[in-house]
């Protein structure tokens, strides 16, 4: 999920560099929705916690 939000970041720099400025927001956009998805399922997993099984 990460990854996939640095992917359209970096796509959203290389837009706005070339001037395709739609492009650029639309992939910045789309970098900052998958980023708070990452970070919800972060700290859900966080506070659910796995716990390792005893051998």
């Amino acid at each position: 999920m990460l990854s996939w939000a640095i992917t359209f970041l970096i796509i959203a720099l290389i837009a706005g560099v070339l001037g395709f400025t739609a492009a650029a927001g639309t992939a910045a956009w789309i970098a900052k929705i998958l980023f708070l998805v990452f970070i919800v399922l972060f700290i859900i997993s966080l506070i659910s916690g796995r716990r390792a099984t005893p051998l």
